[in-house]
């Protein structure tokens, strides 16, 4: 018997390199932990947690709006937690959410739905929820959250792509801002596999992340991949995707993100908004090049191929 049932697969993001830093026994029971915390708060909000898998959990809710509201909820509470927990232990959650039919067998469930939000939950970055549009219509406005739309992207497996969202669910995220994302996103082709390049440079760090190591985040916060530790910088500041083999910059900010490109007199300013990094060129984050001080993050991008069309 099929069930319309709305799917979420919650990862646990860091656990390699937690491996690393407190060997395999102690690492164990950091993930082990966390994940039957994860359990508990599925359980929480009237969901069912189908299974445990290494370091993610599936969990199931009879309806779309209950199951954004519980992941909403269980990133907020995870966020306070990490504040509290020593570095070495960090470990950031990530989300995947799908709508579908699918199939209960003694307690376990198998569907097209389970597949996709799986790979969504591959796919979104530390602290993010990813969602299908299907799962986004049938939430509604769901308390305290907001959705923005990522656009039409593969998803491995699946034959054509298809419309994805992210759940905004900081408080100190501003909805208007939030709904009306760059059309940009939504026009640009799917993820492919050209394989190109990025360099960041910031007081005197570099950084270089290939394309299969996208998404990365600049902001202030310690887990992002690049660290600007200033207090004009928003926690999670901007997010560098990988689209039609280029870089793809997101400002996420509660004040905006300035780029400008080597050669050019003028500058693009982004508001919740995006632009395709090319060339060389420069980031200020949150204040514009105006500012002799600003935080003024280098880049410089190898092997892409930018399409606009």
């Amino acid at each position: 018997m099929t069930v319309l049932t709305t799917v979420v697969f919650a990862d646990i993001s860091g656990s390699v390199a937690l491996y690393e830093t407190l060997g395999n026994e102690r690492a164990a029971a950091a993930v082990a932990q966390l994940t039957q915390w994860i359990s508990v708060s599925i359980q929480s909000h009237s969901g069912r947690v189908v299974k445990k898998l290494g370091d993610g959990v599936l969990g199931v809710f009879g309806d779309a709006a209950g199951a954004v509201a519980a992941t909403a909820d269980m990133l907020q509470a995870h966020e306070q937690r990490l504040a509290r927990w020593p570095y070495p232990l960090r470990m950031d959650i990530r989300v995947g959410v799908a709508t579908g039919e699918i199939v209960e067998v003694d307690g376990d469930c198998y569907g097209d739905a389970v597949n996709v939000a799986a790979r969504l939950c591959e796919r979104s970055g530390p602290g993010e929820i990813w969602a299908t549009e299907m799962a986004v219509l049938l939430a509604g406005a769901a308390p305290a959250v907001w959705f923005r739309k990522l656009g039409m992207m593969d998803i491995r497996g699946k034959a054509e792509p298809a419309m994805l969202y992210q759940v905004e669910w900081r408080q100190d995220q501003e909805p208007d801002s939030l709904t009306m994302q760059a059309g940009l996103v939504s026009q640009l082709s799917p993820v492919d596999s050209i394989l190109g390049s990025i360099q960041f440079s910031w007081h005197g760090l570099d950084a270089t992340f290939a394309s299969n190591e996208a998404p990365v985040h600049i902001g202030r916060a310690t887990h992002a991949q690049l660290c600007i530790n200033d207090l004009r910088v928003s926690r999670l500041h901007a997010r560098i995707d990988w689209r039609n083999s280029g870089f793809l910059l997101t400002d996420l900010s509660s004040f905006g993100t300035w780029v400008r490109f080597d050669g050019s007199d003028s500058h693009v300013r982004l508001r919740r908004d995006a632009c395709i990094l090319h060339g060389t060129g420069e980031i200020s984050l949150g204040v514009s090049f105006a500012d002799p001080k600003a935080p003024t993050v280098a880049f410089h991008v190898a092997g892409s191929r930018m399409h606009l069309g």
